[in-house]
Formats: structure tokens, C-alpha cells, sequence
């Protein structure tokens, strides 16, 4: 054997181990642990609530939204109309439940003593026509007046009394005002037409597609003239805040990771001006399901999921972009916002 070659093979074996030292996150040096993932984060897909025509798509792909900014709007020209006229009828009924309460005018009330005031004159003056006419015929032993005028004068004067006992009634009604149950009514008719009322409104509302949350819209996928329904969403938003890098640890490293340890993530394109965080999750079992029976060598292999959640005011780190995660074990462990935002899903 060439005794050249072997300071050579030698020298290569070293590098191999450097190597592999590096891709597996250990640093015997320095006691950090560097692992490699992507940069991910969540998004959410947006569909109208209501079924029409959509009439306007107002940001493109790329564009960067804002929580509450207006993305698109569906046709209202048959929405308008029904939501007019469920206005007119709520008013309709509030203004019949406000005459209910009210009870009747000065005037009505007015009005109702001068028909008692009436009647009651109608019937004195009845009751003396038929005591006239009795008298006649007892004057005249009933030669003077037929018994026919005599029982006409006394239906007349029996009319006249109830006629009078009817405007006294309708007095009383007047000045007891209406029934508690009628008032009860009007007010059950006029809450149902207030909740139709409130359901048009809302889905007038909804005609406008509201982003709820800062982001970028990654899919514009409906265009104006299509049919929107709940079931087809028109855009998916990517939420830029919190970024996450999804790494992987191996069972080594995970006992030197802490959630709420400090962490500096690089990318191809950051190197020179890295980016803070912190580690927010640590996944309690390992990424492949492991077998009944495993060796130790075996059990040392499986990964585990950590994710790292990233302070990126500039919004440097895109969905998938390639990460390495340095963490120092020696580090005081925080508890931020991010640590506690970093549940799994």
C-alpha cells in the first residue's frame, strides 16, 4: 500500500466527520446546537358566507393585506331591495307598538263622551216619546193611540238605551287604554321583524370580504362573474405574523432544548445579519412511529419536532425558505409571547 495515500485517506475520514458533525447540529466547541428546517407559518382560506354573484376582486396575488381591509364584494342589487323593505316594516310596527302604549288621544277620548253624551240624549228623549204615547193611551183607555205606535215607542226607547249603555262601554274602553296582551303582541311582531331586519343588515354585511388578520394573499382564486358560495374560498391569506422554523432534533439534542430558550435563525440570504427567536414547541413524541421493540442505537435516531418562532419585522423569511436554527443550552430560557403562542397544528 502506498504509504502517501494514508495521510490522505486520513485527512479525508477527518473531513467526513467535520461534516457530519456540522449536519447533525453539534458543537462540541462552543455547546450549541444548530438544527435545519423551513421557515412555515399559517394561513387561512377565505369564501363568502352567502351564495352570489361576485361583482368586484379588488388585491391580486403578492399584494400585502391588512386586518379588516376590503378584498372583494359580492352583486347586492337583490339584497338591497328586501333589506329597504324589512326597514319600512319594523318601522311600520314600531310606530304601531308607540300608538299601543300611548293609549287613545285627548280628542278620541273627547270624542267618545260626546257620542255617551249623544246616545244618552238620544235615549231621554225616546224614553219621553214612549211616556208621552203612554200617557195618551191611558187618558184614552187605549182609544187614542193603537197598541202598534204604543209597542213602537217602547222598542224605540229600548234602542235608545242600549245604543247609550254601548257609548258608555266604548268610554270605558277608550280611557282603560289597550289589553297588556295586545301591546305584547305588537312588541313579539316588532322584535320578529327587527331579527329579519338585523339578518339582512348582516348579510349585507358579509356582501364584503374582510381579511381578519395582517398577511400576503398567496391564491387569488375566484374572479368577478363567478358564483361564490361558502364552499369555494376566493383567496388564501399567509398569515406573516408569528413565522415559525419547523427543525428537527435528534433525541440527544432534545434534552438541551428548552421551550423558551433564545435561538438565532440564518438564511442563504440573512448570513450576514441574522435573526432572533424562540423556541415555542417541542413535539412530545417522535416524527416516525417508532416499532414495539427498537435497540438504543435505533432509539437515538428518531427526530423530534421543534419549532422556533422568529422575530421578522422586515419580512425577510418566505413559506418554505430553507433554515438553520443555532441555540445555546447555556442560555436563560424566556417566556415570550411566541413560546406560548406555539401549541401544535
Amino acid at each position: 500500500m502506498n504509504k502517501k495515500a494514508i495521510p490522505v485517506a486520513i485527512v479525508g475520514l477527518l473531513a467526513l466527520g467535520l461534516i457530519a458533525y456540522w449536519i447533525f447540529g453539534r458543537d462540541d466547541a462552543s455547546g450549541l446546537v444548530v438544527l435545519h428546517g423551513n421557515v412555515d407559518l399559517r394561513q387561512v382560506d377565505l369564501p363568502f358566507n352567502d351564495a352570489e354573484r361576485i361583482a368586484e376582486v379588488l388585491v391580486e396575488e403578492g399584494s400585502i393585506v391588512k386586518a379588516g381591509q376590503v378584498l372583494a364584494r359580492l352583486d347586492t342589487g337583490r339584497l338591497l331591495p328586501r333589506v329597504q323593505q324589512a326597514q319600512a316594516r319594523a318601522a311600520a310596527q314600531a310606530e304601531l307598538l308607540r300608538k299601543l302604549r300611548n293609549g287613545a288621544r285627548p280628542e278620541e277620548i273627547a270624542q267618545a263622551r260626546a257620542a255617551v253624551n249623544a246616545a244618552e240624549a238620544e235615549a231621554a228623549n225616546a224614553r219621553s216619546q214612549f211616556d208621552r204615547l203612554r200617557g195618551i193611551s191611558d187618558e184614552s183607555k187605549g182609544r187614542a193611540v193603537s197598541p202598534q205606535d204604543l209597542e213602537a215607542g217602547a222598542t224605540a226607547a229600548r234602542m235608545s238605551e242600549a245604543q247609550a249603555e254601548n257609548a258608555r262601554k266604548a268610554l270605558e274602553l277608550t280611557l282603560a287604554g289597550p289589553r297588556k296582551e295586545d301591546i305584547d303582541q305588537a312588541k313579539a311582531q316588532l322584535d320578529a321583524a327587527e331579527a329579519d331586519l338585523a339578518l339582512l343588515k348582516r348579510q349585507l354585511a358579509d356582501a364584503e370580504l374582510v381579511s381578519p388578520t395582517d398577511g400576503v394573499v398567496r391564491n387569488r382564486l375566484m374572479e368577478p362573474g363567478e358564483l361564490a358560495t361558502p364552499q369555494r374560498p376566493v383567496f388564501s391569506i399567509a398569515i406573516t405574523h408569528p413565522k415559525w422554523v419547523r427543525a428537527y432534533a435528534s433525541e440527544v439534542d432534545l434534552s438541551r432544548i428548552k421551550v423558551g430558550a433564545p435561538a438565532t435563525i440564518t438564511t442563504d440570504g440573512t448570513a450576514g445579519s441574522p435573526l432572533q427567536g424562540t423556541v415555542g414547541f417541542i413535539s412530545s413524541s417522535a416524527e416516525f412511529t417508532p416499532k414495539t421493540v427498537q435497540t438504543e442505537e435505533l432509539r437515538t435516531s428518531l427526530v423530534y419536532e421543534v419549532r422556533v418562532f422568529v422575530q421578522d419585522e422586515e419580512d425577510r423569511l418566505r413559506l418554505g425558505m430553507p433554515a438553520s436554527v443555532t441555540i445555546d443550552p447555556s442560555a436563560p430560557v424566556q417566556a415570550p409571547a411566541q413560546a406560548q403562542a406555539g401549541g401544535a397544528t
